[in-house]
């Protein structure tokens, strides 16, 4: 009996289902190989891409912030905290890019919004309300593909290849992403918590997720 409910549990937590989170976080309270949330969405091309979140975290060593993967690009769009305090390294179509001379306070909410269009390969990143410079990643090739889209932690490959020293661990909510860059007073709303038209890929308010491991749904606490 007691193995059957065990069996019952597992299988509960690998479910996928769809929620309005609003006012609540994903916490990732340990160090880990395997555990993590995958994002889920019928989409399979993207001309461009904005991804928005808010992350709490007192890591100083690297971590996978968020990961999408297709078949043939495992960092097909990425974001990825250094171990440097001021670095996040973003990845399109396995090009990549550094963002330099951030500050993330450790246990503290930070938020962040990623752009990028596959015209001319130019990428951004907004952190706690201002922008960076504009740096170039990858040109002339839309996102195209079945895409595994993976919180908590990166992937080295296809769906999989995790590695613990760079799984992230604190607390993650507000996860929105759209297929298209978001204008900077969007960008400015999405910081403020004002209303912002939802995600089209991913919606924080109807999130299609799934949970592998032990990564708890709670409140969120400013």
């Amino acid at each position: 009996m007691e193995k059957f409910l065990v069996v019952m549990v597992m299988l509960a937590s690998c479910h996928a289902e769809t929620q309005d989170l609003s006012g609540k976080v994903f916490v990732f309270p340990k160090e880990t190989n395997t555990d993590h949330v995958k994002l889920i969405t019928s989409k399979t091309s993207f001309n461009a891409l904005t991804v928005c979140l808010r992350f709490f975290t007192d890591l100083t060593r690297n971590y996978g912030l968020f990961s999408l993967a297709t078949s043939r690009f495992s960092n097909d769009f990425v974001l990825f905290k250094t171990n440097t305090g001021d670095v996040i390294s973003m990845y399109a179509r396995d090009g990549g890019t550094e963002f330099l001379s951030l500050s993330f306070p450790p246990n503290s909410w930070h938020s962040m919004c990623s752009t990028w269009e596959s015209e001319n390969g130019i990428a951004q990143l907004w952190v706690d309300g201002r922008p960076t410079v504009k740096r170039f990643i990858h040109s002339g090739q839309p996102i195209s593909g079945e895409t595994i889209t993976i919180l908590g932690q990166e992937q080295d490959n296809y769906g999989g290849g995790f590695d613990a020293t760079q799984s992230f661990v604190g607390m993650i909510s507000r996860v929105h992403a759209w297929d298209y860059v978001l204008s900077p007073p969007e960008i400015h709303h999405y910081m403020k918590n004002l209303f912002v038209t939802p995600g089209n890929v991913f919606n924080w308010k109807a999130l299609e997720f799934k949970i592998t491991g032990n990564i708890l749904v709670d409140e969120e606490v400013m």
